[in-house]
């Protein structure tokens, strides 16, 4: 039969990828966003952060010298994972991952959803479509596109019999099998087959979650159930092959909220499924809703043992916006 032998958590932002003189690009555009979830689970402005003192930075955590730190660290971990990834030798890649109105429209956008064609091709921006990507994201593009469409290849027979067994296990399911013209697979498993795969490019399998549009928005609940059927699923299809699963996204931002961000890892490592499925909806929004990912995973690797191989709370502005950064494996 098939196993999950190993489990990987990455962030994904484009933050990870761009240099660090570059970084004030990407606060620019928090400055720009009005929709900001803090701490408290509730949404701001930019310049309403700074005036609570207890979520201020401080402008010496703000500077180039410590972004480089920080992208050191981010770079060392991220390398960590590639070579867990490498040692496995899976014969699958199951990615659980969120989309942001790129495989789906904004308007048709599945809860739970697996794509099980033969192939999924990235489409990468071209034109003017191109131009009008901001500067930090663009510097970013080396880490989720290629320079061409690039087709990868789907475990097909595996996605096809998940979805059978999901749809037994009751959960109810959206499964494509042909990819929508014009429409490319979205940059949560882009990450992961460019900065993660590299050139070892194993079949994929994407698991699509809906964590950011409302609202029909998967519960964290609800992620660590379809973790656990995932898992079912696999140990069930008659083929001998090696899985791996990836998270990828998360976790807090674009404000960091470290202690959310550890109730999470903290949760994962001890298996405490109360604890993760209790965080209140509040926070699951914006780009903090991607550690739904992880509480799929987290479901699905139950067997296995949590290694966080490093947790970076990557500020960028005074208003605490950034990324809480995290990667961890299960083995």
């Amino acid at each position: 039969m098939a196993q999950i032998v190993l489990g990987v958590g990455t962030s994904h932002s484009p933050q990870l990828s761009s240099p660090p003189e570059i970084w004030h690009d990407h606060a620019a555009r928090d400055r720009r966003n009005t929709f900001l979830v803090a701490q408290d689970g509730e949404v701001y402005t930019f310049d309403q952060l700074p005036l609570r003192p207890e979520w201020a930075i401080d402008e010496s955590r703000l500077t180039v010298e410590a972004w480089q730190g920080l992208r050191t660290r981010t770079d060392q971990a991220i390398d960590r994972l590639s070579e867990a990834l490498n040692q496995a030798r899976p014969d699958v890649v199951v990615v659980v991952g969120d989309d942001q109105d790129e495989l789906f429209l904004a308007d048709g956008v599945p809860a739970i959803a697996i794509y099980w064609g033969e192939t999924i091709t990235d489409i990468p921006p071209t034109g003017e479509e191109l131009e009008r990507i901001p500067a930090g994201i663009q510097a970013a593009h080396w880490a989720i596109h290629a320079d061409k469409p690039e087709p990868y290849p789907v475990a097909s027979g595996l996605g096809q019999h998940m979805v059978e067994n999901l749809m037994l296990d009751e959960f109810d399911v959206c499964q494509a099998s042909q990819q929508p013209s014009g429409r490319g697979v979205g940059h949560a498993f882009t990450f992961v087959r460019r900065r993660l795969m590299r050139d070892r490019l194993a079949p994929m399998l994407p698991v699509v979650l809906n964590t950011y549009v409302p609202p029909n928005q998967v519960s964290p609940r609800r992620c660590y159930a379809l973790g656990r059927a995932l898992r079912r699923a696999v140990e069930r299809y008659p083929e001998d092959l090696r899985v791996a699963i990836v998270a990828s996204g998360g976790l807090s931002h674009f404000v960091v909220d470290e202690a959310l961000d550890r109730r999470v890892i903290d949760g994962l490592a001890a298996r405490d499924v109360d604890s993760l499925s209790t965080i209140p909806r509040k926070y699951m929004r914006s780009g903090t809703s991607e550690i739904l990912n992880w509480i799929a995973v987290g479901g699905a690797v139950e067997h296995l043992r949590m290694d966080v191989v490093d947790y970076v709370p990557g500020y960028r502005s005074v208003a605490g916006t950034g990324i809480g950064a995290c990667f961890a494996v299960w083995s």
